[in-house]
């Protein structure tokens, strides 16, 4: 049987990553925001949208004041940008 962290593994992404997209898309269940995340990346312009999502939860989590929340998304952008490079090129 093939566990939710393979599932993870298959996308290309990070769990944090893929736990972003399915936050910030009111998608729940880590199998369920992969294979979203996966599709998304996909895409035409899919990593410059999944960027876009990151940073929209980051702001987010400053407006309620949780920095906590914010850092780890943050550092989870920061990993995001370094492994996909094209995110940030021709950004919507």
């Amino acid at each position: 049987m093939i566990t939710p962290e393979e599932i993870v593994d298959m996308t290309d992404l990070s769990v944090d990553e893929v736990a972003a997209i399915g936050e910030h898309e009111h998608v729940s269940g880590i199998v369920a925001a992969a294979a979203m995340a996966d599709y998304l990346m996909h895409q035409h312009k899919g990593p410059q949208a999944v960027q876009r999502m990151i940073c929209d939860e980051i702001r987010a989590a400053l407006h309620a004041d949780n920095l906590d929340r914010a850092r780890l998304l943050y550092a989870t952008l920061h990993h995001f940008i370094r492994e996909h490079p094209e995110a940030v090129h021709g950004s919507l």
